[in-house]
């Protein structure tokens, strides 16, 4: 059975050295750092990979950040796993928790979370379960 986790968190994003500096490669990579409110009270780190496009709203992202803190009351952590691209302004997103990521009360824990962004402020939508540690 899913269980569903809602939320709102920050989000700091820094930019960091890029390895490709060639001037037209338009890639881009950056730290992130959140704190999540709601059912998930948690913190995360990651890095994030950009590439833009000469075409107007399309690009994409791929990132990998780290949770640690509690999920409806479990404490522990687990690694997400984005992929996202904007084609000339249709988004696609898809975050995924690691396969074996989860650490302490939160081994076995799998699911996908939605980032819904609204007004600038940003929420979540976490739909998880514990099947994987069977």
């Amino acid at each position: 059975m899913m269980n569903k986790a809602v939320g709102t968190f920050h989000v700091k994003i820094n930019s960091l050295p890029p390895y490709n500096t060639s001037a037209d490669a338009k890639l881009a990579r950056m730290s992130i750092d959140k704190q999540f409110h709601g059912d998930l009270e948690a913190t995360s780190q990651g890095e994030m990979l950009s590439a833009g496009t000469d075409t107007k709203d399309s690009a994409g992202y791929v990132a990998i950040e780290r949770v640690t803190g509690t999920l409806d009351g479990r404490s522990g952590g687990f690694v997400l796993q984005h992929n996202a691209t904007m084609t000339r302004g249709a988004p696609y997103l898809n975050i995924v928790v690691v396969p074996d990521s989860g650490t302490g009360e939160l081994v076995g824990l799998g699911g996908t979370m939605n980032i819904v962004i609204e007004k600038g402020k940003h929420s979540y939508e976490f739909e998880y379960d514990f099947s994987a540690g069977r």
